[in-house]
């Protein structure tokens, strides 16, 4: 934290050399990595406990720590991955050497990312082996601009059969060379001024081996399944300990300008108008602080609870936003007014980006909380969807008519 100007890091646009030096020496790109191939294997508490403590100093670097460490290509190795891929690519994402990003949003596909049009060509090269030919358009994609490596999804295709599985082979993560023939990073995005690496990437006519697919020829066709469970999991860690950081730093902040800026007199703290939004402040961020711990208890289990995470990320957020908005009226012109004494303002800026990324608020809120919530609460409708997957027509029965059945006793008790 020492080694981060915040001030300055907004001023010039760059992380400073000394931090990020830091940052790859002490391997904080690679908190998510077991020791046996160089990272940290930090818990989802501890990963939760840095990403809290970096975004009480500056958003824009914890948001370069965060991201390597959440969706993206050591997350996917980690469970997905082939021996040799572990082996071969971990030890570098863990030292730094490699800097990842994953490409999943595009033009037309964000909070529905089952429909990108990113696609792949399954061939046979001259020397007899298996190629893929890329072709992709993301956008909005976090440290694309120095990235080494770029985790890519993608829909895969086998046009001449050569698997044996058909020609449309679903959607698939693979693990691209940045500097591969074809590959562009485009112009660098502006987050809303915040200083994080951020743009566009292309690929035209990309050509790599099978070999770059994640867990190889057995993980084709399903990387949707490896993103929404390594999702599932890491909505739950990042977001919602960047939150509960900007909410302690928040409280601090303004507790302190409370007890020493007067007016009429008297400490500001004193009046009740002042009184009310640091007890929200205060209130809030205890709320938001038992949610981090009790969410991270259960994936440090073992478990994927994509609702849970959902709904942590959602109100987390939110709720931070709310906690920011209440610290910038208590604080005034102090508030307003940007420079390096000012705590608040550049957290106030990046607030909406964590309203926005990871599945957007507004639809998070609708698909994944109501939606799926909505499904596993009801005893029969998650089991008829599960029956139709497989296409199990004796657990469909079995389901359909249970559900007809439960429709017709709750008709009878609310009449009765």
């Amino acid at each position: 934290c020492a080694a981060i100007d915040d001030w300055k890091m907004w001023e010039t646009r760059e992380i400073p050399p000394a931090a990020w030096e830091i940052v790859k020496k002490e391997k904080f790109l690679g908190m998510i990595i077991p020791k046996e191939y160089g990272g940290l294997g930090f818990s989802a508490l501890a990963h939760s406990e840095v990403i809290q403590k970096l975004s009480s100093r500056s958003v824009a670097m914890s948001i370069m720590v965060m991201v390597p460490n959440s969706l993206g290509p050591a997350e996917l190795l980690v469970h997905y991955g082939t021996d040799e891929q572990k082996k071969r690519m971990l030890p570098a994402l863990a030292n730094g050497e490699d800097v990842p990003c994953f490409g999943l949003t595009e033009p037309n596909a964000g909070s529905d990312a089952s429909s990108i049009t990113s696609n792949g060509v399954l061939f046979k090269g001259d020397d007899g082996k298996l190629y893929i030919r890329l072709n992709w358009n993301k956008r909005w994609i976090t440290l694309a601009s120095i990235a080494t490596t770029i985790g890519l999804a993608f829909r895969l295709r086998d046009p001449n059969n050569l698997l044996g599985k058909g020609e449309d082979l679903g959607i698939t993560a693979g693990l691209i060379p940045a500097k591969t023939q074809g590959v562009v990073i485009g112009r660098r995005h502006d987050p809303l001024g915040v200083p994080f690496h951020n743009c566009p990437t292309q690929g035209k006519d990309v050509v790599v081996s099978v070999d770059t697919i994640v867990g190889g020829l057995a993980g084709v066709g399903r990387g949707w399944q490896m993103v929404n469970e390594c999702l599932a999991a890491g909505r739950g860690i990042s977001l919602p300990a960047q939150s509960v950081g900007g909410g302690k730093m928040v409280m601090r902040v303004v507790s302190a300008h409370a007890s020493v800026r007067k007016q009429f007199g008297v400490p500001i703290g004193m009046f009740e108008g002042i009184e009310e939004p640091m007890a929200r402040i205060g209130g809030y961020t205890y709320l938001m602080e038992a949610a981090r711990r009790y969410t991270l208890g259960a994936i440090d289990k073992g478990l994927k609870p994509s609702v849970i995470t959902a709904m942590a990320k959602y109100n987390q957020t939110e709720l931070a936003r709310k906690i920011i908005n209440d610290g910038m009226d208590v604080m005034g012109g102090a508030g307003i007014s940007r420079g390096p004494k000012n705590l608040l303002a550049h957290l106030y800026i990046g607030t909406p980006i964590g309203i926005t990324v990871e599945g957007a608020n507004i639809l998070t809120r609708t698909l994944i909380i109501f939606g799926q919530g909505a499904l596993r609460g009801h005893p029969y409708a998650f089991d008829v969807a599960v029956s139709i997957g497989e296409k199990n027509v004796k657990n469909f029965d079995r389901a359909f008519f249970g559900m007809f059945g439960n429709i017709i006793r709750n008709m009878f008790r609310s009449v009765v």
